[in-house]
């Protein structure tokens, strides 16, 4: 992860956080934008995949939005790939805040989240009421529960799908790692009723957002629910006490706004307990990706201590 404090831009996907939580904790910039502005593929499958795809990384807002310029356009071989010109990205970013009003999701009601991740996540939020930002405690209109279970059956069954002839083949299955069995197994063991009851939960969580969006310009999360764990654990096995079920249960907070589709951006939030750093979310309504890069500029103008400050093993080099 280092090597994102070390080079200018790059670029990843995210289904379940990764271009979100690994800039979170290095204190850069990570943008899934709103699904289908950077065409998916090539891949067998172009239509149900909706989820997870590419974006942009960066230290700066800038370059982040330089390298979406590149990225993203219509293809007409991704049927989902939308139109607009991508230099809309590369416009002049400075806009008025002021009375923008921004809904802190928290802990969406019961996440257990490491100790100081809320207390540092809302600290670093509140900067940008310098900016004339309204930051005001907001929920969404469905339950974490929902939208974990929607998540975790959609994903496995495109797992399934993607990787079962892996799975399929015995000499191939001793290669996928355990997670990706798991993943596989309660894909191939879901029907084509639970596929389908976990795609009207999505549909929930996307009018749950879009609900929420009629009162707030923008919501916010954390990057994760636990700032950075030592490379030889595999993954955390439980939460402020609660035990984890699945190995990406930790970073459920990232699965809203995957099944929403909506743009969203981790900046650095800075560090908390432990000298260890962690990110924010700044989510927008689905299509209005320049505003979220709009805020997340806004947000490094007020914020540029935290963003300037090194992790550890980089400033003690």
């Amino acid at each position: 992860m280092l090597a994102l404090r070390m080079s200018p831009v790059a670029d990843g996907s995210d289904f379940g956080g990764s271009l979100r939580n690994p800039a979170g904790w290095n204190n850069v910039f990570g943008f899934r934008p709103t699904a289908g502005r950077v065409p998916f593929g090539p891949t067998p499958e172009i239509f149900m995949q909706s989820m997870g795809y590419e974006g942009p990384m960066a230290r700066t807002v800038g370059d982040l939005a330089l390298l979406l310029s590149v990225m993203a356009g219509y293809d007409d071989r991704a049927p989902l790939s939308l139109q607009g010109d991508p230099h809309q990205f590369v416009a002049p970013i400075e806009r008025d805040f002021r009375g923008v009003r921004i809904g802190w999701l928290g802990n969406l009601g019961s996440l257990p989240m490491e100790t100081g991740m809320l207390d540092l996540c809302l600290g670093s939020l509140r900067r940008l009421e310098s900016a004339g930002c309204v930051i005001e405690d907001a929920s969404l209109g469905v339950s974490r529960e929902r939208i974990w279970d929607s998540f975790v059956k959609l994903r496995s069954c495109i797992a399934a799908g993607s990787l079962g002839a892996f799975y399929a083949d015995p000499a191939k299955r001793d290669l996928l790692k355990p997670e990706a069995i798991w993943e596989i197994e309660n894909g191939l063991n879901l029907s084509a009723t639970d596929v389908f009851a976990a795609s009207i939960g999505r549909s929930e969580v996307y009018q749950s957002f879009q609900t929420a969006f009629r009162t707030f310009d923008f919501l916010a999360l954390p990057t994760a629910q636990v700032f950075p764990f030592d490379a030889k654990q595999h993954w955390p096995r439980d939460v402020a006490g609660v035990t984890m079920t699945s190995y990406h249960n930790w970073m459920e907070v990232v699965a809203g706004p995957t099944l929403a589709g909506c743009p969203a951006i981790a900046v650095p939030a800075g560090f908390g307990p432990g000298n260890l750093p962690s990110g924010i979310q700044l989510i927008g309504p689905n299509l209005q990706d320049f505003a979220v890069l709009q805020l997340a500029h806004a947000y490094e103008q007020v914020a540029r201590d935290v963003i300037s400050t090194l992790p550890p093993m980089l400033s003690d080099a």
